[in-house]
């Protein structure tokens, strides 16, 4: 296991920004780990939305946990997105966080944004911080500041501050989703001394644009979770509509940031159901 919490540090200092596609289920995950990628984050909001549970909210601790356990016997590195450690408490959070590493977890995302919109006190979110790595000392930590997700004012400042609270605390890594904009990334690369996580946004600048920038890992958060769920009701619209062909769906009309476009495109490599089969373990656990 430590060997495997070491590979998945070094992929933060490649040369190149590590994707790190997020997965919702096992089926996701093993698709990604099929096609290549050495490691895979979950996504709190298709965790949730599959369950029925609402994100953000602390309501999905037992199917996270139910998931890891899940993705535990595929060829790849996981990191966990525990939204905010679901609890208050540090110890809390470090004992969930321990039962994820025991299942094989390399890593885990810790975010200070609140259900309400608010971000937590930074200090709270440091002493959840401090506690799982006193738990698990090699486990990658990516703490997650929502300072530009949320649209605070100036936010600059505070995310440099919450920055170097959360590395003083253990930090392996710092995660500030919701600004792709490259002059502010350069900023942030320069002045946190911490591999940086950007989300990815369509539209927004590439790996290499990100790379140059001195971000180090690429997130797609719900990207593929909501770009799948768009496609499927495209597809549906295209049965009712009788636009399905033999050779997948024509256009399905689904843009990359997940928004419908009209029309139906067409589904290359749409996976057989023997493939999909496929990626269920032989003795199905």
């Amino acid at each position: 296991m430590t060997n495997r919490r070491v590979e998945f540090r070094a992929l933060h200092h490649n040369g190149r920004p590590l994707l790190l596609p997020n997965a919702w289920d096992h089926a996701s995950a093993a698709a990604l780990a099929a096609r290549g990628h050495r490691a895979v984050g979950t996504t709190s909001l298709g965790v949730a939305a599959t369950a029925g549970l609402p994100d953000g909210t602390g309501a999905t601790a037992a199917e996270t946990l139910a998931l890891a356990r899940r993705l535990a016997r595929l060829p790849v590195l996981l990191s966990v997105d525990v939204e905010a450690g679901f609890s208050d408490d540090p110890a809390a959070v470090a004992e969930y966080v321990a039962e994820l590493a025991g299942h094989g977890v390399v890593g885990i995302n810790l975010e200070d944004g609140r259900a309400d919109g608010t971000l937590a006190d930074p200090a709270c979110t440091a002493d959840k911080v401090a506690a799982v790595k006193a738990a698990v000392p090699d486990l990658f930590v990516n703490a997650r500041t929502d300072t530009w997700w949320l649209g605070v004012d100036d936010p600059l400042p505070q995310t440099l501050a919450r920055a170097r609270a959360y590395r003083a605390a253990g930090a392996d890594g710092i995660f500030v989703p919701g600004t792709v904009d490259l002059a502010t990334l350069r900023v942030l690369t320069q002045r946190i001394d911490a591999p940086l996580n950007a989300l990815y946004q369509p539209g927004g600048p590439g790996l290499d644009d990100l790379g140059r920038a001195g971000v180090a890992r690429v997130s797609t958060g719900s990207l593929l979770f909501r770009v799948a769920l768009a496609a499927a009701l495209a597809t549906a619209d295209g049965v009712r509509a009788d636009e399905v062909r033999d050779h997948g769906v024509r256009d399905h009309g689904v843009r990359a940031d997940g928004v419908r476009a009209g029309g139906l495109a067409v589904l290359d490599g749409l996976p057989s159901y023997a493939e999909v089969q496929g990626l269920v373990p032989a003795d199905g656990d």
